[in-house]
């Protein structure tokens, strides 16, 4: 029996891209940029450097270069994730960066596989393209999540510094200072764009905005409707934090109750890619008797369209709307 290591090769090489993503963005940007930081981003910045309009207008441009960008052939499907993820790279060098990982992808392909020089060029697009959007996803579901649970605590600091007597932007001050990224560098721009004379309401609607986050927009209706109408912010605050804690332990409940079935639809979509890799490796002239066929294309079109139609389907029935 004849053992081909090739196709491990290919995921070897894939997952090795995406290490090399993580470290050239932390070699660029430093510790500070990693979402577990005690010491938010903003306020390592502003040690590195005490100009705050300089460190205000760099925060904005990361937080707002990739939407902005949209137009971009392709790009639109990297941007909401990459503007959710916060990539302190621009969209230029994010592309730069496609380029220069699938050409090292092709390198070692070369080095490491005897496949055609067509194949690997497809592959190592494939790779670079690919390695950048699993990056690009996974650093946004981590950021959406940790702001997701950080952000019942910071109201509560909210509402124990309007209680105490402080303002609303020396309140949004203090969850900046206390809170570790990524609200503590969201909440430092809103609170350095208040200090500059902006409407804070409406730093807190365009940041909800481009969270796409249903709490943080209740965070800004709630200051807007006290700024308008009046009443105790403190309480208003309050009961803001109670129902987005309830509603954050309600997503954990349905997550937990799905939690079966996400991992049977990810096994069950995953299963006929790895069955592929295992025949490919232990026999690897197992379909030489049908390549030739008129018929093998064709078919295998047809069983990736059903893959990717099974990938979708089980996405859509595991994604409960609360």
């Amino acid at each position: 029996m004849t053992i081909s290591i090739a196709p491990l090769i290919y995921v070897m090489i894939f997952v090795a891209v995406i290490v090399l993503v993580e470290g050239i963005y932390l070699t660029v940007f430093g510790k500070s940029i990693k979402l577990n930081s005690r010491i938010s981003r903003r306020l390592t910045l502003l040690q590195k450097n005490g100009n705050r309009e300089e460190v205000l207008a760099q925060l904005r441009k990361e937080m707002n270069q990739h939407l902005n960008s949209r137009n971009i052939p392709l790009y639109s499907i990297l941007a909401k994730k990459a503007q959710r993820a916060n990539i302190a790279f621009s969209p230029v060098q994010l592309i730069g960066l496609m380029g220069a990982l699938g050409v090292v992808a092709f390198l070692l392909l070369t080095i490491g596989t005897s496949a055609e020089f067509g194949v690997r060029i497809l592959a190592a697009i494939g790779m670079g393209v690919g390695g950048i959007y699993v990056w690009v996803n996974g650093k946004a579901k981590k950021r959406m999540n940790l702001m997701e649970e950080q952000l019942p605590d910071a109201i509560d600091l909210m509402v124990r510094s309007l209680r105490v007597g402080h303002p609303f932007s020396a309140a949004v001050n203090i969850v900046s200072k206390e809170v570790p990224d990524p609200l503590g560098t969201e909440f430092g721009v809103i609170a350095d764009e208040a200090a500059y004379g902006a409407d804070i309401s409406e730093s807190l609607k365009s940041f909800a905005e481009r969270m796409d986050s249903q709490d943080l927009r209740f965070l800004a209706v709630a200051v807007t409707i006290q700024q308008q109408s009046g009443g105790n912010l403190a309480e208003i605050l309050d009961g803001l934090s109670k129902v987005v804690r309830a509603r954050f332990k309600l997503f954990r409940k349905v997550r937990a109750i799905t939690a079966e079935a996400k991992w049977s639809g990810m096994f069950l979509s995953a299963f006929p890619i790895l069955a592929l890799i295992m025949i490919n490796v232990i026999q690897p002239n197992y379909y030489d008797g049908v390549m030739g066929t008129p018929v093998f294309v064709p078919a295998a079109l047809v069983v990736c369209a059903f893959l990717i139609i099974n990938v979708i389907f089980m996405k859509i029935m595991v994604n409960i709307k609360v």
